[in-house]
């Protein structure tokens, strides 16, 4: 076992002691995110960025009502203010009552010098921990975590670059953020001090609605040493669609969250008369819809600069629902460069049940033409079985998308799909074809599933189970919608 890996398994598996006095594995990390970032203060600049009667120091050699009652102090008064402290202290509080079980916490994490590990390590052990989290409370922290096999494979073919502006607007525990920084480290070295400096404090933007998970994602970017030493946060802790940032991105990575509808209708013009529901004006979207990934979909067009580039993972519905959906679709393929769609597999997300793609465009200033010549669609579900244990997504099932995206030059590409090889999982649809669809719809499938089920792997029934769960509990929450809206006709 390697050091990063002892150093996971060692601090997770504390969580089980807790675990018995009702903390959680969210709360446990939560916790952990609080400690460790003390902790690494006090090594880093033991008089700076935390007042001495906050510090580490202060904390340690504390026992009982004492240290319980010093560390909720802490908690409180670090989440005041603003910068990169407040927001990973926001409305934090202790969440372990046991004052025996807390210093035991405390004393492991003494035990390491974390300052002392390198950037890669403590990376590698927090996103070790998330993963972990993930795993483990399936349905709940894995709607934001996306598999990273996918994530590196969108940015190797998005291709970020010193000096760009790059955003994820529902970023979760920031996987898009960071490898699209590890990229830039990776594949433009040596930077200069100037792009150094702009990578760290000025490139990486993201949003995140939820508290916890915001907390999660800053400490996850500090221990990259991105916004350590910047005045402004690289993380807003809110909602990203409630308004437009008054920024503009070259690049915008992405996974929105799960779940069709929201409690929030957004709307292009003013309404009337009042509405019941809560209502946002966004005049510059296309079309009112209480949807949220469409929205998250036409928010991410008005995001980008002209030229700058998108990937966005969607669920199903977005590619054929109708209404405000044919609407967006229409409106997206006239303005951006709609180029590319790739088909996901089942059974790689923690939230079980999904469907979803990558959809991949340009924004292009508005012209009498259409922007959008052609669509090319990579078709990686019809006869693939992946599953979170026994076969799951590897980069290396990857690897034919990114060749056939070809992102050193994507206008020179080649289809796989002919009418001679009708398997081919490369296929281009001109505009025109796009159009013609019934609703513009573009959930096009081409391949026979029964020719790839000889080479597809037996199905997981745990997840199969899951699968069924959710479409159940899909299936409530649309007959209480309409229950509701029933209720408020009557």
């Amino acid at each position: 076992m390697s050091e990063t890996s002892a150093i996971i398994q060692r601090v997770w598996n504390y969580c089980h002691i807790l675990r018995d006095d009702g903390v959680s594995y969210g709360d446990y990390l939560e916790q952990l995110t609080y400690l460790l970032f003390l902790k690494m203060a006090g090594e880093r600049d033991p008089a700076g960025i935390i007042p001495p009667e906050l510090s580490w120091a202060s904390l340690i050699n504390l026992k009982g009502d004492a240290l319980n009652h010093h560390y909720q102090h802490i908690l409180a008064e670090l989440g005041r203010g603003t910068g990169l402290v407040a927001a990973i202290f926001r409305q934090a509080r202790s969440k372990i009552s046991d004052s025996a079980k807390l210093e035991r916490l405390l004393r492991l994490i003494d035990q390491e010098s974390w300052t002392g590990l390198s950037l890669d390590v403590k990376a590698a052990i927090y996103e070790g921990l998330l993963e972990k989290h993930a795993q483990d409370t399936r349905s709940g922290a894995g709607q934001y975590f996306t598999p990273r096999p996918l994530i590196q494979a969108i940015v190797e073919v998005m291709q970020p670059a010193p000096g760009q502006r790059i955003a994820d607007p529902a970023a979760g525990a920031g996987g898009f953020l960071l490898a699209a920084y590890e990229f830039i480290l990776k594949h433009h070295s040596p930077l200069t001090p100037a792009a150094l400096r702009h990578l760290r404090r000025e490139s990486l933007r993201g949003w995140e609605i939820v508290d916890a998970t915001a907390r999660l994602c800053l400490m996850n970017l500090y221990l990259h040493g991105i916004g350590v030493d910047s005045p402004d946060s690289p993380l807003v802790a809110g909602d990203s669609l409630l308004a437009h940032p008054n920024e503009w991105f070259d690049l915008v990575l992405t996974n929105p969250p799960f779940g069709k509808k929201s409690s929030t209708t957004f709307t292009t013009v003013t309404p009337s008369p009042a509405p019941e529901s809560r209502t946002v004006i966004r005049p510059d979207f296309w079309a009112a819809t209480r949807n949220k990934q469409l929205n998250f979909l036409q928010h991410i067009r008005t995001l980008l600069k002209p030229g700058g580039k998108a990937a966005v993972v969607v669920p199903d519905n977005v590619l054929f629902e109708g209404g405000a959906g044919e609407v967006i679709r229409r409106e997206l393929l006239r303005t951006a460069d709609v180029h590319t769609l790739l088909r996901l597999p089942t059974g790689i997300f923690y939230a079980a049940g999904i469907k979803a793609n990558v959809l991949f465009f340009d924004a292009r200033p508005v012209s009498a033409t259409p922007q959008t010549q052609a669509l090319w669609i990579y078709d990686l579900r019809t006869g693939q079985n992946f599953t979170l244990k026994q076969n799951p997504l590897t980069r290396a099932d990857l690897d034919d998308f990114v060749a056939c995206f070809n992102p050193a030059n994507r206008y020179t590409r080649t289809p796989t799909w002919s009418p001679e090889n009708s398997q081919g999982r490369w296929r281009c649809y001109p505009y025109e074809a796009l159009l013609a669809r019934d609703r513009v719809n573009l959930d096009i499938f081409w391949l026979d599933d029964k020719s790839h089920a000889e080479t597809a792997a037996p199905p997981d029934l745990d997840q199969l189970a899951l699968e069924i769960v959710e479409d159940l509990e899909a299936a409530l929450a649309q007959f209480r919608n309409i229950t509701n809206d029933l209720g408020k006709k009557v």
